[in-house]
């Protein structure tokens, strides 16, 4: 190989060598100088901490319920003539509802009337056989006494003064039995205008179902009507364990309903089972709600809203604050120049929407709501809003 081509290599070499050199060093200098400067600030989004009044708002799905149903039943069998209720109509409080055919019961009235006059009719008749049967045995005495009449007399007189005496109480008992007989028939004839009672409650009423039509022929206790109460009306709600034990008697609710989806109607908690269901393991809670114009129904599905717990001067977080390290919830607080943050545990209290009450020392001044995945306790940070702020005030001047 000629000189100068060896020659020519060496320096190549020699030039190329050179570069790496300086190519390291300078690596190693930009990579101490940012072992000085530590980490790069990470970029941030922040909130204000609150202090303020917070509630725990829970919304619980439920069905109403008629508080009072009751079925309207004849209590003799017949034939129905008369309806004087429809369906959906108001219905008071023992108002006539239906007409049965009467014929045959205004016969056995009849009849025991009959029967009540031959039973007086008896008895007038034993008070007079009484009557001579005592006139008879003072006039057999008087004759004994005079020395005329003989004893066996005087007993045959007295034994019939008994069996008229006896006579008399049969026919009195006969018409204590008519007058029961014709009180039976006269009730089982009022009972042929079937009326809606019913004890407490409201005074109204609503026709929920009709079951018979005229002309029907029916049984007694054979369903006519059912009848609903609708003011108030009852909501019914299926509780957790965990909302369980701060649901009270007296509890005010609002509930919404998707039938009126601008409606609100207020409410409180009536009673809470004290046992729990086996299958869902939920307990049922009835609620009270005013209807009074009756827009309510029984089989609506509702939402009822319930202020479980309020808090007045509570820490309050976003949400999107809290995090957690080592499985403890905590937050980020960003310090006073807003260069760094400190972490911070805290407990969770109560939650409303977006917003979170927190119980720990020291969660004040401004949060970390986003970016905390690239943080730590001491961490340096930079708040791209903050600092747009003096660049933008430079701009407008």
């Amino acid at each position: 190989m000629p000189a100068k081509r060896i020659v020519l290599i060496v320096w190549i070499v020699l030039v190329l060598g050179l570069l790496a050199w300086m190519i390291v060093d300078r690596l190693a200098a930009g990579d101490s100088a940012a072992l000085r400067e530590g980490p790069a600030p990470a970029p941030v989004e922040v909130a204000s901490v609150e202090q303020g009044t917070i509630e725990l708002r829970r919304t619980f799905s439920g069905t109403l319920e008629s508080p009072g149903q009751f079925v309207v039943a004849p209590k003799v069998s017949g034939r129905v003539v008369r309806l004087a209720a429809d369906l959906a109509d108001a219905v008071k409080r023992g108002q006539i509802v239906a007409e049965l055919d009467d014929d045959e019961y205004v016969q056995a009235v009849a009849q025991a009337e009959a029967e009540l006059a031959v039973a007086r009719a008896t008895r007038s008749e034993a008070e007079s056989s009484l009557e001579i049967a005592n006139r008879e045995l003072k006039r057999v005495e008087l004759l004994r006494d005079l020395g005329i009449g003989s004893e066996s007399e005087l007993d045959v007189a007295r034994a019939d003064q008994l069996a008229k005496q006896a006579a008399l109480k049969v026919s009195g008992a006969q018409v204590e039995r008519a007058e029961a007989a014709l009180n039976t028939a006269k009730i089982r004839l009022g009972y042929t205008r079937v009326a809606a009672t019913w004890t407490g409650g409201d005074g109204q009423r609503v026709v929920a179902r009709r079951h018979v039509d005229e002309g029907d022929t029916v049984a007694a206790n054979a369903p006519l009507f059912t009848i609903v109460e609708l003011n108030p009306i009852t909501a019914v709600i299926y509780l957790t364990g965990k909302d369980y034990g701060q649901f009270k008697a007296g509890q005010p609710v609002t509930l919404v309903t998707d039938t009126y989806p601008t409606g609100r109607f207020t409410g409180q908690v009536a009673r809470v089972a004290p046992v729990f269901q086996a299958a869902s393991r939920q307990a049922r809670a009835e609620l009270t709600v005013a209807n009074p114009q009756d827009r309510l129904k029984p089989g609506m599905f509702v939402r009822a809203e319930a202020v479980l717990a309020r808090e007045e001067n509570a820490t309050i977080v976003p949400l999107a604050a809290m995090t957690k390290r080592a499985g403890q919830d905590g937050v980020f607080i960003v310090s006073n120049d807003g260069r760094r943050v400190r972490w911070r545990p805290v407990e969770v209290a109560i939650q409303e929407g977006e917003r979170v009450q927190v119980i720990g020392g020291g969660v004040a001044g401004r949060v970390v709501t986003l970016g905390q995945q690239l943080l730590d306790d001491g961490s340096p940070i930079t708040i791209p809003e903050q600092e747009s702020e003096p660049a933008n005030a430079e701009t407008n001047r």
